[in-house]
Order: structure tokens, then sequence, then C-alpha cells
């Protein structure tokens, strides 16, 4: 980026905005271009995992060609071979990207929505409501995250949703500190003072003005916050705490199942582990790309 508003092509960028100038800056950047064709296979799968997958979620195909002491590699009929309940675990892999997808998704909209909740009414009304809130906050990252969602999850009952309120939870307070300090930083602008001056409410240069100012940070941080919480419902469901029956079609399932066959079939293991670790990549590529392309001190640096 040139002093005088253009970049190196001679393109005039003076007038345009911070998510336009960081789009394009991401288009040119390999490491977010990788995170995003991960990120959208990712979610192919998941979204056509019925087109996709051999066999449904809950089918035992191979049941009758287990041993206890041999359970079949891969074949023409199951490409990856089967599980120790028979299930054909390509078809299980694709149905478990749906279930990392739905429980990834949902508890960071909602640790999303209540951590934004929660940071704005400290942002806004300041004072002892700030200092309560901030108390609550600290009180919950006190407890390490994994060890908070566990206690959550087991209280609430082995259930999918229990999974999901318990990551959710886990990252309410992230979000609610990253807004109100977005807020606070914002509530000192010159723009912030003017709009005050013309006679505008607080609610009206709250919600107008401030709070779509400070959400930049705050989104940046759901695209890092859905890599953990994908490995985090792989974690609660490999503890058992995810519900279902064992032969569920979820990663951090499969792991569990595949404990008593490492020294018999390590790709049951070596398999969805290879899948939780390449989404989180994906994920924190993203995100870390889209944090540097929002970061002012780097745009000043082009």
């Amino acid at each position: 980026m040139h002093g005088d508003g253009t970049d190196p092509a001679g393109r005039d960028t003076a007038g345009e905005g911070v998510w336009a100038r960081a789009w394009r800056t991401l288009r040119k950047n390999p490491v977010a271009i990788a995170g995003f064709v991960i990120v959208a296979l990712f979610l192919l799968v998941a979204l056509l995992a019925p087109l996709l997958a051999p066999f449904g979620p809950h089918e035992l195909p191979g049941r009758g060609e287990i041993r206890p002491t041999q359970i079949p590699g891969p074949s023409a009929d199951y490409p990856l071979g089967l599980d120790r309940y028979g299930g054909d675990v390509l078809s299980k892999l694709i149905w478990g990207a749906r279930a990392s997808l739905l429980v990834g998704v949902l508890s960071t909209l909602l640790g999303l929505a209540g951590g934004v909740l929660l940071g704005l009414v400290a942002g806004w009304f300041g004072g002892w409501v700030d200092v309560s809130a901030m108390r609550l906050v600290d009180l919950m990252l006190s407890v390490p995250s994994l060890l908070l969602a566990v206690s959550i999850a087991a209280i609430a009952g082995q259930t999918p949703w229990s999974v999901i309120v318990a990551i959710a939870v886990v990252q309410v307070p992230i979000f609610a500190r990253l807004l109100r300090g977005s807020m606070l930083a914002q509530r000192g602008q010159d723009y912030v003072l003017a709009a005050s001056a013309l006679g505008l409410t607080r609610r009206s240069v709250t919600m107008s003005h401030v709070l779509p100012n400070s959400v930049g940070p705050v989104i940046v941080q759901a695209t890092l916050t859905l890599a953990t919480a994908v490995i985090e419902a792989a974690a609660l469901s490999f503890l058992g705490l995810g519900g279902g029956e064992p032969s569920t079609a979820e990663w951090g399932r499969m792991l569990t199942a595949a404990q008593q066959e490492l020294a018999v079939a390590p790709r049951l293991a070596i398999l969805p582990g290879i899948c939780i670790a390449i989404t989180a990549l994906g994920f924190t590529l993203v995100g870390e790309s889209l944090r540097e392309a929002l970061d002012p001190r780097n745009r000043t640096r082009r």
C-alpha cells in the first residue's frame, strides 16, 4: 500500500472499507487460501454426507465379518475397512464430519450470543455492572476450559445437547471480555464524542456506532473458536459424555472405540485423529489470517 492510497498495482483504495480491504488481502495470502480450502472441503463433506457416505450413520454392514483378533482392513466394499462393531470406517468419518460441524457451529453461536450480550451490558453500563460482569468472567476463566466443559456436560446429562451447551458456556467469557475491551476502546474515539455532542442518546451511540465498530475482533475470535469447539467436542465424546451408542458415527467416539484395537488396527485411531487435526488446522489458518488482515498495524505497513 502506497502513501497516496493506492496499492502496488495502482488501484485506488483510499475509500475501501475495512472488510473489503481484508478480503483483498486474504485472497493474496497462501495460508488463508489453504485454510479456506480445508474449511470448504469440511463443509462440503458434512453437508453432502447422505450422498457421499456409502452407508448410513447407524448401519453396521460388516457385523458378521468381525472376529475378536481380526478386523477386516480396506477392501473393494469397504475402502477404509471396518471397525470393531462392523461399521464402514469411511461412512463413519463422513457422518462424523456432520456431527462435528453441528456441535461446533451451534456451540460457537450460543457462546457468541452469550458473550456478546454479557460484553455489551458491561461495556454499555460500566460502573458496578461492568465490575460484576468482569468478576464473573474472571471466575469462569480461572477454571481450565476442558475441566469446566466436562463438569457441565456431566451435570447436564450424556446427550449431544449437553456437549453443545458445555462448550458454549466455556466460550462465553472469551467473547465477553473481548467485546467489552473493544467497546471501551471505541468509546474514547472522536466519532463517539461527536455523536454525543449532537445529542444522540447513549443507546443510539452504542448500538449504531460503538457496537458495529467493535465486533470485528469478536468475529475473528469466533472463527478461531470453531477450531477449539471441534477439538473439545471430540474430547467430550471421547470421554463418553456425548450420549448415543458406542458405535455412533462421531470422531471422538471412534477414537474411544479404537483404544482396544490399537495393536490390531491402528488405522481406527489414526484416521479420525487426522480428521480432527486437519479440520481444526483449517479453522485456525482462516482465523489467524483474518486477524492479520484486520490488524490496523499490518494495514499501515502495506
